[in-house]
Formats: C-alpha cells, structure tokens, sequence
C-alpha cells in the first residue's frame, strides 16, 4: 500500500507524515526533506478531478476542479521507502503544489503541479537529476483546458480526506481507460504501486519510475 503523506527514509518514525501530504515545488529541491526524493523519487499520481474548499465566512465552499472536460490527469508527486521498527517497508507519497493559474486562484492561494502528458517520460526518467530543469515542469497548468464548478457540501467528503492522511489507501473505483493506460504504460516507465486512493473522486494508481523499486 501507499501513504499519502511522506515519510522520509531517515526519519525515526512515521509522526510527521499527515504534514507533508503536500511540498512546495519552488522549495522542494533545495529542502532536505524532499532533495532526495525530487533527485530520484519522482512519481505521477493520476487523477481526473481535485476539491478545494474556498471559505466563506463561516462556510467553506467546496469546488470540484477538472482539465480536458474531466479527462484523466497527473500530479507530480514524490515517494520514498521508509523501515518501520517491524522492519517492515513503508512507501509513502505527497503532491507538489505550485502558484494557482486563474481558474484555481479565486479558490485557493496553491494548487497541484499538473504535469502536461508529453513530460511524463521526462519526469519519471530515473537518469535525470538536474532540478533547474525538473522545475521548468512544475508550472501552473494552463487554465483555457480546467474548469471548476461548486459542489454539494458533505461533511464526510471533508472528514474522509482528513482521516486519510498518513494512513494507507484503498482503491474504491477504477476508471478502464485509467487501468488500461497506466498498465500499458509500466512496460516503458517503470511500475504501478498498489492501489491508492485520495478521495472519492479520483487517483486510482501511483505510477513510479524503475529505479529504487
């Protein structure tokens, strides 16, 4: 399984991982918490729909975000291994936010580095090390190809994204043209982790490079 919510490989136990569910990608190279990971743990984490909540008074709103009329995306994401005191192997991930494009900024000062299709090869290639160029991918997405629409608002919606953080994943749904994509895909890039899931509206697989399987 895949934590959402990373555990770096050195860390003397697991406590800080429901914080960093998420990393900067303007600081992610230079901080030592993800310099590693961002060198040779690069991931993409698909999707085909993200929420953000924009406050309103007292009210948080919650807005469903989408790119291509709801067609399947990617996240950059960053993974690492960390030993539990078992022994046991733990995989665990986080997103990479960036600047909001104008479709996401009205909602919310951050959102998600969603990485434009022809960098996945790039992103994931394990031989490529040099972050100046890395960061030229972690730019808002285009906002003429998202929108974002108001949805219902369901407490639990809110209180199952909380509970999850830093807690293993279980897949609800997989979308075929997701499976099928992603499962063809392992023969160039690498492998897909087990399910993972971060909400009931999407990110079904984490697709990882080959090297530190």
């Amino acid at each position: 399984m895949m934590r959402w919510g990373l555990i770096p490989s050195w860390a003397k136990d697991a406590s800080g991982s429901a914080q960093m569910i998420n990393a900067r990608s303007e600081t992610a190279a230079t901080q030592p918490v993800f310099r590693d990971a961002m060198k040779s743990r690069r991931c993409l984490i698909p999707a085909d729909g993200f929420y953000e909540w924009k406050k309103n008074g007292k009210i948080k709103q919650p807005y469903c975000f989408e790119v291509n009329d709801g067609k399947l995306f990617a996240f950059a994401g960053l993974w690492d291994r960390w030993k539990n005191p078992n022994g046991e192997w733990i995989r665990s991930c986080l997103i990479l936010t960036t600047t909001p494009n104008a479709v996401t900024a009205p909602v919310h000062d951050r959102m998600p580095v969603i990485l434009n299709p022809g960098d996945y090869d790039f992103w994931l290639d394990p031989g490529m090390n040099a972050l100046s160029i890395l960061r030229d991918l972690l730019n808002p997405f285009a906002a003429e190809a998202m929108r974002s629409y108001p949805v219902r608002r369901k407490s639990t919606m809110r209180t199952m994204t909380m509970k999850n953080r830093g807690a293993p994943f279980s897949l609800q749904r997989i979308k075929h043209n997701c499976s099928e994509y992603w499962s063809a895909s392992t023969s160039v890039h690498g492998s897909l982790t087990p399910p993972v899931q971060l909400g009931p509206h999407h990110l079904p697989w984490i697709l990882i490079g080959r090297a530190d399987h």
